[in-house]
């Protein structure tokens, strides 16, 4: 059974894995149309510039959200978005189905709607059929609806919210970073002609004139610039760091030529020693010269003269100089106690030791008979 679905109207899915198809009737003057998906956490933005799903950047990184190219379907062109919604992460809450407009707003766009298809069914009867009706039809990008989870299981909701900045602002909207703009795409483009030919065998099929108006981080494909506009790098000469004659070693000497050699100038030859003349027989010895007082060639002048050494001590078995006679010093008398004179210094040759007065009373022992005067 198919849904008809009306704006802000939402049907359980009980298919693990969807085919969101996007179709409209083409036409002379009708705008492009691309269909895109982001994967929006609870917080309503995405966690990176990856859960961008679109025609630059076609699979997501799981390998489960794919967008497929445009196909004819009877009369209508379409485009479709896969989604493996059992296996997504749990981090991400919905995936918003999106589709901009290239050449014109979606006033220019007739019979476009969104049919949703269990993928595991193949192309039998659509879950779900909404006609997506622009509010202003000034729009450039509409969100035509989001599968969301509920609990353990998904649903759709029928939206159809516009913005009039197209994918650019819309995807700014969830948090996708968006570099460059129309100008800078044309003029890589301008630029790239040359180098799309022999490339053409090897790289993906290119996409339309609607791919160049955004270049969402970080999946845009550009075309590498021409062989002809080469910018040679920087030169390492001194007079080409800086000053009016670079740009002139630019274009003398660019960087693509390969028979481009920088020549180097050999550094000139000392000149061989040569010895002073000599003086003739006879002639009286010269003094030697005196020393220059400044530094040579690379030093710096009035260099103090290094330390003066101590002398060399004497050799194992050699008398060496005699010791000076150094006087002894008595100690310092503690704190209090009246200062002793030092003693007179002895006689020279005679030892310093003090020896006590004889007793006067001393009287010797009795003798022998052989020590007795006769």
């Amino acid at each position: 059974m198919t849904h008809a679905m009306l704006k802000g109207s939402n049907v359980p899915l009980d298919a693990t894995a969807v085919r969101a198809v996007l179709r409209w009737t083409p036409g002379a003057d009708v705008p492009d149309v691309d269909a895109s998906a982001l994967l929006v956490g609870p917080e309503g933005r995405v966690r990176s510039d990856e859960d961008f799903v679109f025609y630059n950047q076609p699979r997501h990184p799981s390998g489960l959200v794919r967008h497929l190219p445009k196909a004819p379907v009877d009369e209508s062109l379409a485009e479709t978005i896969e989604a493996d919604l059992a296996d997504l992460d749990p981090s991400i809450d919905r995936v918003v189905l999106a589709a901009s407009s290239d050449g014109g707003a979606f006033a220019g766009v007739a019979d476009l709607r969104v049919l949703l298809y269990d993928a595991a069914a193949g192309d039998g009867e659509p879950i779900a059929v909404f006609d997506v009706v622009p509010e202003t039809g000034d729009e450039t990008a509409l969100i035509c609806g989001e599968l969301y989870r509920r609990a353990e299981s998904w649903k759709f909701r029928a939206l159809g919210q516009g913005y009039e900045s197209g994918l650019t602002g819309l995807a700014t909207e969830f948090g996708i970073s968006v570099e460059g703009d129309d100008d800078a795409a044309g003029g890589d483009a301008a630029a790239g002609e040359e180098a799309k030919a022999p490339a053409a065998a090897a790289a993906p099929e290119a996409p339309s004139a609607s791919d160049a108006t955004t270049a969402v981080s970080p999946s845009p494909r550009r075309e590498p610039a021409g062989t002809d506009a080469v910018t040679p790098p920087p030169s390492t000469w001194p007079e080409g760091a800086s000053g009016p004659g670079a740009a002139a070693d630019a274009q003398t000497y660019p960087a693509s030529d390969p028979e481009a050699v920088t020549q180097h100038v050999a550094d000139a030859m000392p000149e061989p020693f040569s010895a002073a003349p000599l003086p003739p027989p006879g002639a009286p010895p010269q003094a030697p010269a005196a020393a220059p007082t400044g530094g040579g060639y690379g030093y710096p002048s009035h260099v103090p003269p290094p330390p003066t050494q101590p002398p060399a001590q004497p050799a194992y078995g050699y008398p060496g100089p005699p010791p000076q006679y150094v006087p002894q010093q008595p100690p310092p008398p503690a704190y209090g106690y009246p200062q002793q004179p030092p003693p007179p210094a002895p006689a020279y040759g005679y030892p310093t030791q003090q020896y006590p007065a004889p007793d006067p009373s001393f009287v010797l022992p009795p003798q022998g008979p052989q020590f007795q005067r006769r």
